[in-house]
């Protein structure tokens, strides 16, 4: 595609040499036209491979996939300020990371529209000879001012082969979907009909059958109510978790989300448990330095051995003690045993379980677990 891209590649003296092009080829650095990162691993934890990809994806440097695709060459500083508007998706092809073996992060602009961007990311570990996928990840960013007060247009990308062509025609897929999705939301829209079916059903279910009456209620066998599967936890935001823009930086947002979704899944299902999946991560409002962040972990879905945990940030305002939701998170886990069905108590906590039936569904990885295994697409 007609568009700068980023490529960075551990030499042998540790030097990184740019290159540009948009998809995957050979490892010749002459040929090889995307954004690479190889690392000698120390033990993994999956808050650094998250960290490094927003790393990759979002941080302030031309050498960036966002700002080398809006690189001017007759300009010295970018004007443009690039944020994260939203982490679409992340899906783990992988449970376990050798902390011996190295690996590699690639990504590429994969659609663009007049202020946002789509930017996709692929980790690859070495088994072997090669380099086998670990886990693929999709961000929109969004261009703003050099004052980031307002939005910002950004270079167009225009597919120059059949391969290209799919790449954006799947981008403008995914923008689709994600209307979509929100569209059809809860918060906006009733829940359809089998939805409506599948939670009185669910209700009947728990009736007490000795009574006649529908307080009387009873947990079927190897089930929990919904109420008792919560986690909380409370953050203060230092200064050193900021970035440029003196905010808190998301990738600290995530971690402290997923490591209570992880141990709420793991309290729940009784092992450890293992991510598979994290998607429609929207930052909806910016955590000042000094924020009192609270987050609270729920499971709202089960399946077999997955659960599926819903986290939701607020801030609170030190001045009239009000709380203003930043983000919401959502994680999807598979449990090494089978875990308890989760059942609703209120209207509330029922239209919970249908947002999370919603994102398990729209998850593309079947329901198996093995010791060293890879998740496959549907």
């Amino acid at each position: 595609m007609r568009r700068a891209a980023l490529r960075l590649c551990a030499l042998g003296k540790g030097q990184l040499t740019p290159g540009r092009g948009l998809t995957q080829g050979p490892q010749n650095p002459k040929k090889q036209g995307i954004f690479h990162i190889h690392e000698a691993c120390s033990p993994i934890h999956m808050n650094h491979v998250r960290d490094k990809l927003r790393e990759i994806v979002g941080a302030s440097t031309n050498w960036l996939i966002c700002y080398m695709h809006n690189k001017s060459h007759s300009a010295k500083m970018s004007p443009l300020s690039i944020v994260t508007a939203l982490v679409d998706k992340i899906d783990m092809c992988k449970k376990n990371l050798s902390p011996e073996q190295d690996i590699k992060f690639s990504g590429h602009v994969s659609w663009v529209g007049k202020t946002s961007m789509e930017v996709k990311m692929h980790m690859f570990q070495l088994y072997g000879d090669e380099f086998c996928p670990v886990l693929d990840a999709t961000f929109v960013m969004v261009a703003r001012d050099s004052e980031n007060k307002g939005p910002a247009f950004v270079n167009p990308l225009i597919p120059e082969n059949p391969e290209e062509e799919e790449l954006f025609r799947q981008g403008e897929l995914n923008k689709g979907r994600r209307i979509a999705f929100s569209s059809t939301s809860l918060l906006k829209m009733a829940p359809s009909a089998e939805e409506r079916t599948t939670i009185h059903e669910m209700f009947l279910s728990t009736l007490d059958p000795k009574t006649i009456s529908f307080r009387s209620r009873v947990l079927p066998p190897n089930a929990v109510w919904m109420e008792n599967s919560k986690l909380k936890s409370l953050e203060i935001c230092h200064p050193q978790e900021r970035n440029i823009f003196n905010r808190i930086f998301g990738g600290f947002l995530m971690r402290k989300a997923y490591e209570l979704a992880w141990a709420t899944a793991c309290s729940f299902g009784g092992s450890r448990p293992f991510v598979v999946a994290v998607d429609d991560i929207m930052f909806q409002k910016p955590v000042e330095v000094g924020s009192l962040l609270f987050l609270s972990s729920q499971v709202c879905f089960t399946q077999s051995n997955y659960i599926q945990v819903r986290v939701h940030s607020e801030v609170a305002s030190l001045r009239d003690k009000t709380h203003t939701t930043t983000n919401v998170f959502h994680f999807t886990f598979i449990s090494e045993k089978e875990v308890p069905l989760v059942f609703p108590k209120t209207y509330g906590e029922s239209m919970l379980y249908l947002d999370g039936q919603r994102h398990f569904n729209s998850m593309s990885v079947p329901v198996t677990l093995s010791k060293d295994y890879f998740l496959e697409p549907k």
